[in-house]
Parts: C-alpha cells; structure tokens; sequence
C-alpha cells in the first residue's frame, strides 16, 4: 500500500497552494494511494514522530516505510512520478 502524508498547517501559504494539486493526485489515483493530511497544529504528535521541522512536507511511505520526503512545494508531477513509480 502507498500513503501520502502532506503536514500542513491553515495560516501556511505555501501549504494552501498545494490543495488543488492534492486534489487532483486524489482525483487521478486515489484508489491507489491513501492520502492523509496532517494539520501540524492539531497532531503534534504525528509532526514529532516524522521530525517536521518546516511545512508543507509530504512525506511518501510503501509498505509503512518512509521511501520519499519532499520539503516545500514541488510540481504535481513531481508528485505523481514518484506515486506512479511506487504503485
């Protein structure tokens, strides 16, 4: 199984722009792909156990295993070339 977990936060600008990208990965390959987004404000405990220093993050696990982190805004491509790749 892959999982995509983006670490945002609602006053993060940076995170808001990515939204309608997430959207549409969702759109594209949500049966494949389980995404969770993680509000750094509300789950410290989550942003403690991955070492969120700087938002947004999207952190991509397969098979419950960290295989790539992305920090700041990255393309959509960019995003779903690696989610392909593992699929």
């Amino acid at each position: 199984m892959v999982e995509i977990k983006k670490f945002e936060a609602d006053w993060c600008g940076p995170c808001r722009m990515l939204k309608p990208t997430f959207t549409k990965l969702e759109e594209k390959l949500g049966s494949s792909v389980k995404f969770t987004y993680i509000n750094v404000d509300e789950d410290q405990t989550e942003s403690k156990k991955y070492g969120v220093r700087n938002i947004p993050l999207v952190i991509v696990e397969k098979d419950g295993q960290e295989v790539e982190r992305f920090v700041g805004v990255q393309s959509e491509q960019t995003y779903e070339n690696t989610l392909n790749s593992l699929i």
